[in-house]
């Protein structure tokens, strides 16, 4: 049985249409919030473009609950399945850093083409945090942007640094045995709540439901094993202080206290790497800030996106 969203009545009052894009060999499936949802001229004249890339494994639906808070006079939002996950199908690229940062340059192109005189923000979360990273670093010229559970350091040296190796083994074993057999063990419900008991650090016995019931949902939503097994080595391979230097856009980091992934040390370096940043930690805690406390992360969006500035893209103050 489906678990009602805590946040379907914001979601509701949202205008929203599903669209497709033919990019980097592939169609990919993406979905428009608020003012771009009203039609065409409301799209081309949208004050400001907000871009949301998830996370490894999940799909657009799992940052709806942010997408939810964002809910403002003027703000286009559109939210992408990323290639190979949910209902995108797979790039004709392989589908590593390398390719996805390439389609992620071909899908702000596109959309911010509809929208030439908006201010471009993108967000990106945990996988999503190192996709937009490399995209920033590589000439996306973005005004702001926006990382959620951002993945600072190497996963293998984060606070479950075991974890991670249980789960490069996993994803070894996915691959060394045969096709069918390899989809079956990549996406066993099993290992899907496991994974989703290890991160929900929420007391809260509905909000668990909920969470365990969206990674049931939507986490093996994925077109095949490559993809998959693609995808968790870009994952575990790269993290976002490879590309600090690089980004010139003022950026907002939104890290949690008890992030199995990233420890918050690592957060601070982070936050220090990069040359116009500001670090706001949400405690009590984990890499679930989008499920478990999505509207304080909308509240540090909103700050950030409303600070003093001149024009489009003043400066971010630096804060812990």
């Amino acid at each position: 049985m489906t678990v009602a969203s805590p946040f379907a009545e914001q979601l509701a009052r949202l205008p929203t249409i599903e669209r497709s894009l033919p990019l980097a060999g592939g169609e990919t499936r993406f979905w428009e919030y608020g003012a771009g949802a009203d039609g065409a001229e409301e799209r081309h004249d949208a004050p400001t473009l907000v871009i949301v890339v998830h996370g490894y494994r999940g799909d657009h639906h799992g940052l709806e609950p942010v997408i939810a808070q964002l809910d403002r006079p003027g703000y286009r939002i559109v939210a992408p399945d990323l290639p190979g996950f949910g209902i995108s199908t797979p790039m004709a690229a392989t589908h590593d850093l390398a390719g996805y940062e390439a389609w992620l340059q071909e899908f702000a192109a596109a959309v911010r083409a509809e929208s030439p005189a908006a201010r471009v923000v993108i967000i990106g979360h945990s996988f999503g945090s190192i996709l937009v990273s490399a995209a920033l670093a590589g000439g996306l010229e973005v005004d702001d942007a926006i990382l959620i559970n951002p993945i600072a350091a190497p996963a293998l040296k984060g606070p479950r640094g075991v974890m991670t190796r249980v789960a490069i083994g996993y994803y070894r074993l996915g691959a060394a045995v045969p096709e069918r057999l390899g989809h079956v063990i990549l996406s066993s419900p099993v290992m899907v709540r496991v994974i989703s008991v290890t991160m929900a650090k929420t007391k809260d016995r509905a909000r668990r439901r909920w969470i365990h019931d969206q990674h049931d949902r939507y986490f093996s939503a994925f077109a095949n094993r490559t993809v998959v097994l693609d995808a968790f080595r870009a994952s575990v391979g790269h993290d976002i202080s490879e590309f600090a230097a690089r980004i010139q856009a003022p950026t907002l980091l939104i890290a949690a206290d008890q992030d199995d992934i990233t420890p918050l040390a690592a957060q601070h370096r982070l936050a220090e790497l990069l040359p116009d940043a500001r670090l706001v930690v949400l405690e009590g805690v984990g890499h679930l800030i989008h499920y478990e406390r999505p509207v304080e992360a909308g509240e540090a969006i909103t700050a950030f996106l409303d600070r003093p500035g001149d024009g489009h893209s003043g400066q971010a103050g630096r804060t812990a």
